[in-house]
């Protein structure tokens, strides 16, 4: 890590932050008959493999559990999915599919597959592979980020600072082109 170059890392971080928040800013302005496109990812998930528990789909999808409980509340106001408590387990709620739900995934299941194409039009399979590549060592790097993080302002807030403050206003103006924290 050493070796990169100080400008090419940040630009990476920024234009990675930049990414997330237009994609979540994009996909939250998606609504297929009522429902957003996470709730569209929940009735795939279902067809798929079968009625689902909440907690393991807030965890596949990536989902807060908040998040699942608001989707599920809004799929099963419109009739899409129905909870049902597991038998021999009564803290256990499923989430199926019924009929009009399974019938209106159909009418747009090409929605999911045009998300995709949109996202990586114009890419090379080459650059799929590497960029799958990357996401691979950011998704790896991000176990513990936040534990790291914590430690290292912990540690700042006991330690004395360091350096003359001309030097500090130098490193913080050279770091700081791309941050938006």
């Amino acid at each position: 890590m050493e070796n990169l170059d100080w400008d090419v890392l940040e630009e990476a971080d920024w234009l990675f932050r930049k990414m997330v928040r237009r994609f979540v800013k994009e996909r939250d302005r998606i609504n297929v008959e009522g429902i957003a496109l996470p709730g569209m990812m929940i009735l795939n998930k279902i067809i798929r493999e079968g009625e689902q528990r909440l907690s393991d789909l807030a965890e596949q999808l990536d989902l807060t559990s908040g998040a699942i409980t608001a989707l599920c509340d809004k799929l099963d106001g419109a009739g899409y999915t129905v909870r049902r408590r597991k038998e021999g387990d009564r803290r256990t709620v499923l989430l199926g599919i019924t009929d009009k739900g399974r019938a209106m995934f159909e009418r747009n299941r090409s929605v999911g597959s045009r998300c995709i194409t949109l996202l990586f039009e114009g890419f090379e399979l080459e650059e799929l592979a590497a960029q799958n590549r990357a996401f691979e060592k950011v998704i790896g790097n991000l176990e513990g980020f936040a534990e790291a993080i914590l430690e290292l302002a912990s540690q700042n807030a006991e330690a004395p600072a360091q350096g003359s403050p001309e030097r500090k206003q130098n490193r913080v103006a050279t770091q700081s082109r791309y941050l938006t924290y």
